[in-house]
């Protein structure tokens, strides 16, 4: 397979990227006939799985949206994957041109296309790094440069935890955040749940992302709402995506084929 400009030298186009899965489901180009594969793979186990990658990157937005007319002005968004059409930036931007974002992802891809899309906003920074490692998140040098860390802050963390097992302690990941937050911040979660689902599908799901190097570990809702520990949930809750605060009636109708839960909390002062 011919290696395509924007891929770095470092990556191996063979193995299927959850984030490069992610860019197929939402439609993008930046995607290896090994990402379509296992992500075809995935839609043939679970056929709502592009629905559900378009529902969750709507209640990002909604999301966005709903703090930044509240007077957030700094986000950070970690797993962000490959930046598309409406992204934390553009929406935060849009309302206020001052505000500041930093996109964080493992993926060396995702953060070359960042890079790339980024290049010339200076209130709009990309870093590779890991959700697992959290204190080196929060002391990264753009991190400290670009974030007053003593003013509320959305963190994001979209899409991300069902990629990180029980055994890597999610809780206590989100916890090192929650700690380094001044109050009136924000933390916005979403992954993928099993509520509803057959044994046969879940374990479909699975074996599929067995081939990447993130193994899928799906959460209940209760399992979801227990990680916003020390955060006040803003109302409605820990819901299926399409259920956060729908733009209309209609879009929240049969959310549960979304597949994804999500919800915002709010640090208390």
């Amino acid at each position: 397979m011919q290696r395509p400009d924007w891929a770095p030298d470092t990556i191996d186009i063979e193995r299927p990227s959850v984030a490069r899965m992610y860019d197929y489901y939402l439609g993008g180009s930046h995607n290896f006939a090994a990402d379509r594969a296992a992500a075809q793979a995935m839609v043939a186990a679970v056929p709502e799985a592009p629905l559900m990658a378009q529902a969750n990157r709507a209640f990002l937005r909604r999301a966005v949206s709903h703090l930044a007319e509240a007077g957030v002005r700094q986000f950070l968004d970690i797993g962000s994957g490959i930046p598309t059409v409406g992204n934390v930036h553009e929406i935060a931007q849009r309302i206020d041109p001052l505000s500041r974002v930093i996109y964080v992802d493992v993926d060396p891809v995702a953060v070359a296309h960042s890079r790339e899309i980024l290049a010339g906003n200076d209130l709009a920074v990309v870093v590779q790094e890991d959700l697992r490692h959290p204190e080196r998140i929060l002391e990264h040098p753009d991190v400290r440069r670009l974030l007053d860390l003593s003013q509320p802050v959305a963190v994001m963390v979209v899409a991300v935890l069902h990629f990180i097992p029980d055994t890597d302690r999610p809780a206590e990941l989100l916890r090192t955040l929650r700690d380094a937050l001044a109050p009136g911040s924000y933390l916005v979660l979403s992954q993928a749940s099993d509520d509803g689902r057959s044994d046969d599908e879940r374990a479909e799901a699975e074996r599929v992302y067995q081939r990447t190097d993130n193994p899928l570990s799906v959460r209940s809702r209760a399992e979801l709402t227990a990680l916003f520990d020390g955060f006040e949930l803003v109302d409605p809750g820990v819901v299926w995506v399409p259920q956060w605060r729908p733009d209309t009636p209609e879009s929240a109708e049969d959310a549960e084929r979304a597949v994804f839960m999500g919800g915002v909390g709010r640090l208390g002062d």
